[in-house]
């Protein structure tokens, strides 16, 4: 029997130049191994901010 996915809800967005560099400023800051994991992090981060 297959593995559920861990993620199986995918969404493509589109971000500016500047929004791709912040990401990946992010991403080296904290050794985050993908950029779709440092992505998910910054929208919980973000989330958690909005409440």
């Amino acid at each position: 029997m297959p593995k559920p996915m861990l993620y199986p809800v995918k969404k493509l967005i589109a971000l500016t130049d500047e929004q791709v560099e912040q990401i990946a400023r992010f991403r080296d800051e904290k050794a985050i191994r993908s950029e779709a994991e440092a992505i998910r992090q910054l929208i919980m981060l973000g989330l958690k901010a909005a409440k």
